[in-house]
């Protein structure tokens, strides 16, 4: 008896035990953890899933792209909420030239003649799909206005080695029009390159290989992409700079100036336009010359040809270049210690047309988050630091309205902002979060404490099985961000750093961009019944409540030196392997071989022999590096760390000039690839300079990274008190 009695108190004595100890959570003692888990605990108890879904549906019952009537109403109608739930909250309206197409003609008038629908009619239970009251039709954002007739050639994904493929098959594009399928990179750089090669004009399709029937079963009997849906989206040169093409670097607050296209750098040269594969499908099958490479072969039942022949296209658009309102909604909740600080949090808005996948999942985690906090606020709780909650306008054209706050804001942001937590659309599966690499641990530790919705173990646990899966190493490590979504400006623009959040990769989806991105599309293909909404508010939520709280704000500074360590090491084997590879084709061009190696049945143009690579001087990065990973270190076992002098250290990442031939990137350690688009580029100066064969531009890139790196340095150094 008396041992079963004692059996009992042990092991009361462990649940005590287990129950009194939380888990670390950076920024926080461990008395603090507890009583911050308490505070989320309270806050997930708080969360209500028919919101979302109820939301969803309202939001997404109209068009409502910027400049619309029905991107207003939204606004409006999230303005409203926010006010109701206790925030300070503003709609700041900006200026942006936005275009809309008069005029859309696409024909083959060789050897037969055939008029592309350019339309996506309506589907069957899709209860918004034959909306066409205030629906913006098929096209591409800032393409330029064009007529043009030519020779149609097939360039793959229109990518640059898909030029030099081209070229040594003995085949130029200039003076004629391409067709590029999508995939590979961001779409607005297939016209970008196309032009540079000569092109008169640009069409970009889905191949069903990649986005149809390849996939899967087309809506709506399945999710993917039926004959005549297309890909709209923006083709503006957002590599050099994202928001309103006019006014870089500053806010559109005029909204009576002139909207003259020509004055942006950033419009296509050429025209361009997205068509179905229902509408490709004819002029593949009549398109001549060489069959393609293998792998330049799509899913359509024909043989691919590259061109040209006898296959001729018209194009003509015309576009209305005007103005538009972009309407941000801005909701703060200021903090009660340290109000100077802001946390932010953001996500669009507005779609492209009824965008319920893209962006309202995420825009409707976003305002039941608000909501939730707000509820915490009713009890007496308080921020420590201020809460921004932000829905952004204009995202889909350009990245619009963040773009245009943020530069409007600039100094504003410089002083008080702390983060930036962005979301753009989630569903089914795993958790994705991808930013700065101070906030890795911060990130990681969140996640650990969302259960996930479908497995019922941590978020976390069921990405880091995935990685060891897929043979990736099983630790967590966070992935650079790119562009592609709200948080460029302030990660790349003004050095805030940000993390992207969402969860995804299991529900099914092939109709990214079209007018099937609908509720009725939603809920019957990628998160039925919101649990991964719900999950998506639940991070970003505790992101929240953790930044604003933390007794010292939670940043890590070894898994960035970690990650400045790994990159520089790429780009030394990147100049390496450039060395040796110039070396072997100038051997293999000057005996001859790549000619012979050809096809004799077609056309062949070797190559000139290229200038062999230098040796660069590394020993700058080199030395900065090894200073970075001492300090970090320091930082690290430091018991007093001064919060202050670290609210800005990643602005000291960031160089007023800019990176070359692009000054509004100003961050050093990564940016969107200037033939990439979306993807990322770590350390961009030095690698693009590398990969472009500009040697004196890399060692001087080389010396200004080592410049920014020291003295990032020296504010960790500063910070130990």
């Amino acid at each position: 008896m008396m041992r079963g009695y004692l059996a009992i108190l042990l092991s009361l004595s462990l649940l005590s035990a287990q129950q009194s100890t939380a888990p670390a959570i950076a920024g926080f003692t461990p008395d603090g953890a507890k009583t911050q888990l308490d505070l989320e605990s309270r806050y997930e108890a708080a969360l209500n899933r028919q919101n979302l879904q109820q939301w969803m549906k309202r939001m997404a019952a109209k068009p409502h792209h910027v400049g619309s009537p029905g991107s207003k109403e939204v606004a409006e109608f999230m303005a409203a909420q926010f006010k109701s739930w206790g925030y300070e909250t503003t709609i700041e309206t900006y200026y942006p030239l936005f275009p809309t197409p008069k005029t859309r003609l696409l024909e083959m008038i060789a050897p037969e003649k055939y008029v592309a629908k350019i339309e996506e009619p309506a589907v069957e239970g899709d209860e918004t799909s034959g909306i066409k009251a205030g629906n913006l039709p098929l096209y591409n954002a800032y393409s330029t206005d064009g007529d043009v007739t030519g020779d149609l050639v097939y360039v793959n994904y229109g990518l640059p080695a898909d030029y030099e493929r081209l070229k040594q098959m003995g085949i130029d594009v200039k003076g004629k029009i391409v067709l590029a399928r999508y995939g590979g990179s961001w779409r607005g750089i297939k016209p970008k390159v196309a032009a540079e090669n000569g092109a008169i004009g640009c069409l970009i399709y889905s191949d069903p290989r990649d986005d149809g029937y390849g996939a899967g079963d087309v809506y709506p009997k399945g999710a993917y992409r039926p004959q005549f849906s297309a890909q709209r989206g923006s083709v503006m040169d957002m590599p050099v700079y994202p928001g309103d093409p006019l006014t870089p670097g500053k806010g559109a607050t005029d909204a009576k100036r002139p909207a003259d296209p020509k004055q942006a750098s950033t419009v296509t040269k050429i025209p361009v336009m997205p068509i179905s594969y229902g509408d490709a499908e004819p002029m593949l099958r009549a398109l001549g010359g060489p069959v393609a490479p293998v792998e330049w072969r799509g899913g359509l039942p024909l043989t691919y040809h590259v061109g040209p022949g006898s296959t001729k296209v018209h194009l003509k658009l015309e576009f209305d270049w005007k103005l538009a309102p972009a309407y941000n909604v801005i909701a703060k909740m200021k903090g009660s210690e340290k109000p100077d600080q802001w946390i932010i949090r953001g996500n669009h808005h507005d779609g492209w047309n009824f965008g319920a996948h893209d962006p309202l999942s995420g825009m409707v985690s976003v305002m039941e988050e608000a909501r939730a906090i707000g509820e915490l606020a009713k009890t007496g709780w308080k921020p420590k630091r201020t809460l921004v909650f932000a829905g952004w306008d204009g995202e889909e054209p350009a990245l619009l309205g963040s773009t245009e706050w943020a530069e409007h804001h600039a100094d504003e942001l410089r002083r008080h902002a702390v983060a930036y937590i962005n979301s753009d659309g989630t569903g089914r599966g795993f958790v994705g979060m991808s930013g700065s690499a101070a906030l890795e641990v911060f990130a990681a530790q969140t996640a650990r404490d969302v259960t996930d919705p479908q497995t019922r173990v941590s978020a976390m646990e069921r990405a880091n099985a995935r990685r060891r899966a897929s043979g990736r190493p099983a630790e967590y490590r966070i992935d650079p961000l790119g562009s592609g979504s709200d948080y460029t400006v302030f990660q790349h623009h003004l050095g805030i750093p940000s993390l992207n959040i969402g969860f995804g990769g299991e529900g099914g989806g092939g109709v990214y961009h079209s007018n099937y991105d609908s509720y009725d599309h939603f809920v019957r293909f990628i998160d039925p019944d919101f649990q991964y909404v719900m999950a998506t508010a639940k991070l970003g939520g505790r992101m929240m409540l953790r930044m604003a709280n933390a007794d010292t704000l939670p940043f890590r500074f070894d898994a960035m030196s970690r990650s400045v360590r790994g990159w520089t090491s790429e780009v030394i084997k990147l100049a390496d392997d450039m060395r040796e590879q110039t070396k072997k084709e100038n051997e293999l061009i000057r005996s001859g071989a790549l000619k012979l190696a050809a096809d004799p049945t077609r056309p062949f143009i070797a190559p000139e022999p290229k200038a062999e690579v230098p040796f660069l001087n590394f020993a700058p990065l080199l030395n900065a590096v090894s200073r970075l990973e001492a300090a970090t270190a320091k930082v690290s076992a430091a018991k007093n760390v001064d919060d202050a002098a670290l609210l800005r250290a990643e602005q000291h990442l960031t160089q007023a000039d800019g990176l070359p031939r692009r000054p509004w990137f100003k961050h050093v350690l990564h940016a969107p690839g200037f033939y990439t688009g979306y993807g990322v580029k770590t350390l961009p100066g030095v690698r693009e300079a590398i990969e472009q064969r500009q040697w004196q531009e890399a060692e001087q890139q080389i010396a200004r990274l080592a410049e920014s790196l020291n003295g990032y340095t020296r504010v960790l150094e500063q910070a130990i008190r």
